[in-house]
């Protein structure tokens, strides 16, 4: 396959078994079927290295409403032969139904094996990406790593841009937030910098990054000689309150954020009168 020609992911839906042209004896001879978990390995090269909460995929241990694609142990080492698989399937699409079959308890977890999807590692990034592009609680900054890669492999960012049917404006965006100094970095994924404030702050260089968010966020402390002890704290709690706010909407997916930015606001003594006091009957 040409390097950057388009392929259409409702089109590799249909590439398997006999169509496959990857391996043309694949165990894909029916569009679906069941697998035990012990033969399913989570894609090693998933975008997203955090899967978040499971929560909201518990009634996975009654019923599967969709199948998981993945492709054969063959196909997949054909393109990453670096990598150590040990089952017969890596789980392309489904890396958190195949994480919540396991923490619900359920043994087994329905399949497409589409060795299509492994026809070259284009085609197998851009589909590992379009799972969670646009999905809630995805890390912006996973997603920009991702995007990276994706240019990286198709070898211009317009390119990459077709393959997850993106504007060219779209990926450049995610691309410079990887030019972000780590401390803006992790206020982005805490939900302290807003996503529109990053993209500017990724045109300064890096060096001046953190005090120009720091003098948007409190813009007496740059004028200020003898900042007011006062005056800090009340700035310091409202950026607090500012993080637990973000943490709250992102509760659903990342319960963790809404545990952590409370602890950093009440301190260790008032969060356990908060604990004991939700656990009191």
């Amino acid at each position: 396959m040409a390097r950057g020609k388009r392929t259409s992911l409702a089109d590799l839906a249909t590439a398997v078994g006999d169509h496959s042209p990857v391996d043309e004896h694949s165990a894909a001879q029916h569009p679906a079927r069941s697998a035990a978990l012990t033969d399913l390995t989570a894609n090693p090269r998933n975008p997203r290295d955090d899967l978040g909460s499971l929560d909201d995929l518990a009634s996975i241990a009654d019923i599967q409403l969709q199948p998981a694609a993945v492709v054969t142990k063959r196909a997949y080492l054909r393109l990453f032969p670096e990598d150590s698989i040990h089952t017969p399937y890596v789980v392309v699409n489904g890396c958190r139904r195949l994480a919540a079959a396991r923490k619900f308890g359920r043994t087994q977890l329905d399949i497409t094996v589409n060795d299509a999807i492994a026809r070259d590692r284009v085609t197998f990034i851009a589909a590992a990406i379009a799972e969670n592009v646009d999905r809630q609680g995805f890390d912006v900054i996973e997603e920009a790593k991702a995007v990276q890669a994706l240019v990286a492999e198709c070898g211009s960012a317009d390119a990459a841009a077709e393959r997850l049917h993106k504007s060219p404006t779209w990926v450049s965006h995610r691309r410079a937030l990887l030019e972000l100094a780590p401390e803006l970095q992790t206020a982005l994924r805490r939900g302290e910098l807003a996503l529109r404030d990053a993209r500017q702050l990724a045109r300064v260089p890096r060096w001046q990054q953190v005090e120009r968010w720091k003098a948007t966020l409190d813009p007496e402390s740059s004028t200020d000689p003898t900042p007011n002890p006062a005056n800090q704290e009340q700035r310091l709690r409202r950026r607090q309150t500012r993080v637990v706010t973000a943490a709250l909407g992102k509760f659903d997916a990342e319960p963790e954020l809404l545990a952590s930015a409370l602890r950093d606001y009440l301190g260790d003594t008032r969060i356990d009168t908060l604990v004991a006091l939700l656990n009191a009957e």
